[in-house]
């Protein structure tokens, strides 16, 4: 089969898929062009895309941007994003809000947020739970890591308190307060529902509801008739999990979404021919992509094999070929404009076949070798697979390729599964990102193994620097320490940094939307244009 024939197939597997999803899902057909909100049973409703599905309603064991898009709707926070162009915040929750000393945040709450389910007004004692909550031992929080060196929050009145560090931590405003973790649940609520939810909750405060979850195929949101900031935009968010980004595109060109992520293939033929009353835009991206190495595999626990793999992997060849020259090589998994990104990476973007043969030799292996590579079935990944396949095994290493869905891939590191980690020797990753470098080196201590550390990458150095580094408010010594952090995960052979991406969004000229300045949503401030 041709090239083109085969992506013309394909597509057209893909739009069959999806129309049929969209039956089951009663998602409404495009009526007269995507000029306005479409309106269903009385109700205007906001269809939108997230690239995975709702894994938790409770902040200490969300799974990053997938369920954050969702809470940051349903519940408050002291402050959040501002959306737009630059990084910054603005109030929500804090009627005010001051870094008072190095240590220890200061804030005042508005009056009046009600808790829905009759849990009453929101304190400064729903702030202390919630916050010291995640941090507390017997919580095991996987997002624990993003409150750093809190040590507490004080009541210091009904609607004051006092956030207290034990050292300084400036990505408290970066991460902590306007991210996962720093949405504030009822005290009153949880503790009734024993201390920890799923994927329901017992209360929120935020301008929307959870009303609906339908596993695999949608999150329903409700306006929030109580919620302190007045009226929502919209009677209802349909939030559909679509993995592929070309899927996506397929239905917001056939009506049924009003915003999407597309593909970086896409971009100059939506660029020329735009779908109608639909407007494109572009923005930097904070993600990260990179092959990491199980050190603890029996097989990649071989430091020479690590590296050979290293040094065959081409990464401008992916970025033609995944990302259709959209992208660019990255230095590391601190993206262009945060602190402690790298201008150079220490192994060169570019394959190098003689280096790789003489670590291949090295290891033992000079005669070729077998080796997995699990990745999360979607165009992109499974393209850079190919180009991995292909690249490696003119060295000698011949990469076997297990592609899983999305709900399989992310449970592919967890130890607690039991021992299958063991046979995981190579993973295409993605993390999301928020704007500090804490965000993207907090994942990969030794405490993280088994958790979002897949690679089991162990190194005491880099411990001790990411705790230092957290608590350093001079940029500059920061920067040094995690570009000297990125130094060490490269050495270690465990990691091929891959890029950075770029984020193309589209949607539908009857929404204004909202996004952060890496172009991630904002559901919450979604409005009609």
């Amino acid at each position: 089969m041709k090239k083109t024939d085969q992506k013309n197939a394909t597509l057209e597997l893909s739009r069959r898929r999806f129309i049929q999803a969209s039956g089951a899902l009663g998602v409404a057909a495009a009526t007269g062009g995507m000029s306005q909100v479409v309106f269903a049973d009385g109700k205007k409703i906001l269809k939108v895309r997230a690239y995975g599905d709702l894994r938790s309603l409770d902040p200490a064991f969300s799974q990053g941007v997938i369920d954050e898009e969702i809470q940051s709707s349903i519940y408050s926070k002291l402050i959040q994003y501002k959306p737009g162009r630059e990084w910054g915040y603005q109030l929500d929750a804090a009627e005010s809000i001051e870094q008072a000393t190095p240590t220890t945040i200061k804030f005042k709450l508005k009056e009046g947020i009600m808790f829905t389910g009759g849990h009453g007004e929101m304190t400064a004692e729903d702030v202390k739970y919630s916050f010291e909550r995640i941090i507390a031992e017997a919580t095991e929080s996987t997002n624990k890591p993003d409150w750093g060196t809190l040590k507490e929050v004080t009541v210091d009145s009904k609607y004051e308190g006092t956030i207290v560090f034990d050292e300084a931590y400036p990505p408290a405003w970066n991460i902590a307060l306007p991210y996962i973790v720093g949405n504030i649940v009822s005290k009153s609520a949880w503790e009734k529902a024993g201390g920890k939810v799923d994927t329901t909750t017992p209360s929120v405060s935020g301008p929307y509801m959870h009303k609906a979850w339908e596993p695999k195929q949608r999150t329903v949101l409700a306006r929030n008739p109580d919620w302190h900031g007045g009226s929502a935009e919209f009677d209802e968010i349909h939030i559909l999990p679509i993995d592929d980004e070309s899927t996506a595109q397929i239905a917001f060109e056939a009506g049924d979404l009003d915003y999407t992520r597309v593909p970086l293939g896409s971009v100059s033929n939506l660029k020329a021919s735009p779908p109608e009353n639909s407007t494109l835009e572009e923005y930097p991206s904070l993600f990260y992509v990179w092959v990491g190495m199980n050190v603890e595999n029996e097989q990649l626990s071989n430091e020479n094999l690590r590296k050979a793999i290293q040094h065959a992997i081409d990464v401008p060849s992916i970025m033609q070929a995944s990302y259709f020259g959209a992208a660019q090589p990255s230095t590391g998994i601190i993206a262009p404009g945060l602190v402690g990104h790298r201008e150079k990476s220490l192994v060169a973007p570019e394959m190098n076949i003689a280096k790789a043969k003489e670590y291949l030799a090295a290891a033992g292996m000079e005669g070729g070798v077998t080796v997995t590579l699990d990745v999360l079935n979607k165009a992109a990944n499974v393209t850079t697979a190919q180009v991995i396949q292909a690249t490696c095994a003119q060295v000698g290493i011949n990469v076997e390729v297990n592609l899983h869905e999305s709900g399989a891939f992310w449970s592919l590191g967890d130890s607690s599964a039991g021992e299958r980690y063991k046979d995981i020797q190579l993973i295409l990753n993605r993390f999301s990102m928020a704007p500090d470098p804490s965000y993207a080196t907090a994942w990969f201590v030794t405490e993280q193994k088994g958790i979002w550390n897949w690679e089991r990458y162990s190194d005491a150095e880099f411990d001790k620097l990411e705790a230092a580094a957290k608590a350093e408010s001079d940029n500059t010594k920061r920067a040094a320490m995690y570009e000297k952090m990125q130094d060490l995960m490269e050495e270690s052979g465990a990691y091929r940094f891959i890029t950075h991406e770029a984020t193309p969004v589209i949607y539908n000229n009857g929404v204004k939307p909202a996004f952060r300045p890496d172009g991630l949503p904002l559901f919450r401030y979604f409005a009609s244009a």
